[in-house]
């Protein structure tokens, strides 16, 4: 039968890629080194010669891989990349890239099984894989937040009220979470000087500092809404007027339990703790050693 370019084994903790060097059928064989996986372009893991192969072995969560939840299946998705190298003459294209999608499906309510899928996919042309977007949006509210403010002026002891929705059409229900925000005198979060506002995967640290009340607004009105409300302030000793807030927005399954790296939650002055819009208090305890690390391997 005729040689399969790319086989994909879907095993039960990793996905292994095994690309055959002859990869368009023309007998120019590529080079281990123009192939890459996934967003994060890791390197293969095996070479064989005698088969003129190229392995990659991947855990389902690494090299930038993304992961959809439907109500009957768990679907990873990743890339295998070829990307040419340039020849001696740099005027002269021999190859074209190309992106060749790749897909895990494993059931949610069965035994996970080692199994292969096939890709499909059309030699020398590239190929895109379509991702559904999710459309973010941080508006600041009214005071009863029926609707937007239609001012953008405060006065030091104002309160704002800032509300952050995702929108996303025919996906699994989404919860909403902040992981940071940062007020700035210029565009974009890495200008000097800054402020955090929220920080550590969702704690909302303004509201640890003295005479403030910043929190996260509980209940949330739906669970792809999270808002929260900050006293107005300005940076000392500068006499700019004009203050920038951006906010790193992110989504779990509305299923998933809120955890170190997945929450809301804010500083109660009267009971001096930290609180979460849901789940249990253990998930904020990290929000007062200012390090909510990253989920384990």
């Amino acid at each position: 039968r005729a040689q399969v370019p790319v086989e994909v084994q879907c095993q039960e903790a990793q996905l292994v890629v095994i690309v055959h060097r002859d990869l368009f059928g023309n007998g120019r064989l590529v080079s281990a080194a123009e192939l890459s996986l996934g967003p994060a372009a890791c390197k293969h893991s095996r070479l064989d010669p005698s088969q003129k192969t190229v392995t990659f072995s991947a855990g389902l969560h690494e090299c930038g891989s993304t992961v959809q939840v439907t109500p009957d299946s768990l679907i990873y998705r990743t890339l295998l990349s070829y990307d040419p190298s340039p020849g001696s003459n740099p005027a002269i294209v021999r190859s074209d890239p190309a992106v060749i999608p790749i897909e895990c499906h494993y059931p949610r309510r069965d035994n996970v099984s080692s199994g292969s899928i096939r890709p499909t996919w059309s030699p020398f042309n590239s190929a895109l894989a379509s991702q559904e977007k999710l459309l973010f949006s941080l508006r600041l509210m009214n005071e009863d937040w029926s609707s937007e403010r239609d001012l953008s002026a405060f006065r030091l002891g104002d309160v704002l009220n800032i509300q952050a929705e995702v929108g996303a059409h025919s996906h699994v229900p989404l919860r909403l979470f902040i992981d940071s925000c940062v007020a700035t005198l210029g565009p974009g979060a890495g200008t000097e000087p800054h402020y955090a506002i929220i920080d550590f995967n969702g704690c909302l640290v303004d509201g640890r500092s003295d005479a403030t009340s910043s929190a996260f607004v509980t209940p949330r009105p739906r669970q792809d809404v999270l808002r929260f409300q900050i006293d107005a302030f300005r940076f000392a000793g500068d006499p700019r007027s004009l203050i920038y807030i951006t906010c790193h927005l992110k989504v779990t399954p509305a299923e998933q339990s809120p955890d170190a790296l997945n929450k809301a939650c804010s500083f109660s002055k009267a009971r001096n703790t930290w609180a979460p819009v849901e789940g249990t208090r253990d998930i904020c305890s990290c929000c007062e050693l200012g390090n909510c690390g990253r989920r384990p391997a």
